[in-house]
Parts: C-alpha cells; structure tokens; sequence
C-alpha cells in the first residue's frame, strides 16, 4: 500500500507539471509563499526605449527634457546606455561647448545586463541563484545594502533566487522571482529585502519556561516575531547596530504540543517576506537546540531544505535539455520520474 501510495503522489506532481511551468512562464507561481514577496521588488530595464523609475532617459526618449531645460544655452542633449542624461553636446553661456562629444547620438547597450541591490544583513554574504545555480555573491556593507551585477547574459527568461547568510551561519530563507532579460538592455531589479534569520536556543522547551528566538536583520529595524498555537502570538523586538535581534518568548499560554515560529522586518517603511519557519516542542523538559541538519539530496537552492522551491526548480527542467548537474538527481541527463521520486525521499517541506 505504501508502494500504491508513494506512486500516486509521484504521478501527481508529473501531472502537475505542465499547470506549474506554465504558471512560471506567466510570472504567478512563485515557488514557496511563506518566503517569497515580490511586492516591494522593482524589475526596469535600460535600454527599452521607455522611462522607467529611476531612469532620466531612455534611448530617445528623453522626457522632454531638453539642454536648456536642464540650464544650457543650447546643443543636443542624447541619454546614455546607464540611462543617464549625456550633457556632452550641450553649450554653456560663453558659446564654448559642454565638454565636446560631436553629435551625440544614442548608443546602444553592447551587453546584456541584470543588476540586483537590496538589503541583507551587515557585512553577511549574500549569494544570487540562476536557475538553481549559484552564479554570483558579494558582501552586503556595513549598512546591509548590496550590489550584485551579471553582464554577458544570454537573453531569455530565468528564475533568480537571493538569500544571505548571518554571522552565525544560519541561512536567510531564499527569495525567489522570474526576470525576463533582453539582449542589449540593462535590467534592473531593485528593492530587494532578504528575510531575518531565524533559530531558537532549544527544540523541547518545558512549559512555562522560556524559549529565546533570536536572528539577524536589517541595523535598527523592527522585528516582527510569529508563534503559531490554537491562536497566533504576534510580539515585536528592535535589531540592534549590527542587526541582531532576541526574543524570550514566554511559553506558559502554549499547548504542549509542537508549535512554530517565524519572523520578518521592517525599516523605513519596507517589510520584508517572513523568514524561515523554525519548529520547536512545548514539553516537559528542555532540551538544547542542535544544529539544522544539511540535506544532500533534491535541495536544489542549498538552503537546508527540500520543498517547494525545490520542486518548482526541478520543474523548470523537467524534459529540457542539459539540466544542472545539481537537478538531475540521478545524473543520466535528463529529468524525469525518477528525479521527482528521489526528491520525495528527501522531502523536508
């Protein structure tokens, strides 16, 4: 029976298959919900003739603005590839000309490039997906801003996904979204928020005793903290100059049974998606948290985890040439059923 069982679901995620890649291709299915939010995240593009926010030009549309308008006396003012006004062909009122530059006609892109910037944590490392694999990472500055830039890109659609990690080594949930990039433009995805990290100083706590859930954030920003019971707590603490944030949550209002927490963050207007969603026993005795356990197989994002993420990526390459190496679980070159039914193995939610 457990045989009849286990290939029903198998055959229920292959028929599933064409629902969710269509689904990727019109940009709604984003892979897991409880850490994904895109509703903060900018997407522009330099380079495709229409003004974006942010950008004081594009191509030859300039805005109406104008050399003059700008406070010359006269010349031809053209944008830049960066989507910056070029004031090089302007005159100023002595006659003499704007720092030269002759006609200062528009100049295309000569590469294809995806600039990504947002927020993490302090001088955390922040790592960017592409298609489930890990094509770049950079350290966030001291203020938890980061830049990370692809140039030399093909044109096409991809599933990008962000996370960082704090200074203690625990990993951000992953922050996933589809961009689609045109050869010769600048695409531009801006206000980026990576979740809080989230862990707890113990996995059985004894009831009425406190249970501390602690993680790292955005400098000074308030932190929402969540534990899920018959009703939800809802409790709020402020990250530290560093990001650091602490909570003792008291357990004496809990069930003893298993219970759930998570987290997100809010700074100067902007919240980020919640964070990871970390489980701890209401009990009898305490006993001290170990260290999440790393999954080896079908964890396609290495974020510990083997879920719906997970699924949708290997979805993705389901059928297609070439998958990453980290997809084909089985390595014969392909993703099929038996990808699906290692990753069910795996499975951790």
């Amino acid at each position: 029976m457990k045989i009849c069982y286990f290939l029903l679901f198998i055959m229920g995620i292959i028929f599933s298959l064409p629902v969710i890649y269509l689904s990727l291709n019109n940009y709604s299915f984003l892979a897991n919900a409880s850490s994904v939010n895109v509703s903060a995240v900018i997407i522009t593009q330099c380079g495709d003739g229409v003004i974006d926010p942010g950008e004081q030009c594009d191509g030859i549309d300039l805005g109406g603005a104008t050399c003059q308008s700008l406070g010359y006396t006269g010349g031809t003012l053209s944008c830049k590839p960066s989507c910056e006004f070029n004031t090089s062909a302007c005159t100023s009122g002595d006659g003499g000309g704007g720092g030269g530059g002759g006609g200062g006609g528009y100049i295309p892109p000569v590469e294809t490039r995806v600039n990504f910037s947002g927020r993490a944590y302090p001088k955390s490392t922040v790592t960017l997906l592409k298609d489930a694999q890990i094509a770049a990472s950079t350290a966030a500055g001291a203020d938890s801003n980061f830049q990370i830039s692809l140039s030399g890109i093909s044109a096409g659609n991809y599933i990008f996904s962000v996370y960082s990690e704090d200074k203690n080594g625990n990993r951000s949930s992953l922050l996933t979204f589809p961009v689609g990039v045109t050869s010769g433009v600048t695409t531009n995805v801006s206000g980026i928020f990576i979740a809080p990290t989230i862990a707890v100083d113990k996995s059985e706590v004894k009831r009425g005793d406190n249970i501390a859930i602690f993680g790292q954030s955005v400098p000074n920003s308030e932190i929402i903290i969540s534990v899920s019971s018959d009703e939800e707590f809802f409790n709020k603490v402020n990250a530290d100059a560093s990001g650091v944030y602490l909570y003792n949550f008291d357990t004496s209002p809990l069930a003893m049974e298993q219970h759930f927490t998570k987290s997100k963050a809010a700074h100067n207007g902007e919240i980020s998606s919640f964070s990871k969603t970390i489980s701890f026993l209401v009990g009898t005795k305490n006993v001290v948290a170990k260290p999440t356990e790393v999954v080896s197989k079908g964890d396609m994002n290495n974020d510990k985890q083997v879920n719906l993420v997970d699924f949708s990526i290997t979805a993705y390459w389901y059928k297609r040439p070439s998958p990453p190496a980290s997809v084909d679980l089985n390595s014969d070159g392909k993703v099929d059923l038996v990808d699906f039914s290692i990753m069910a193995y795996f499975w951790t939610g």
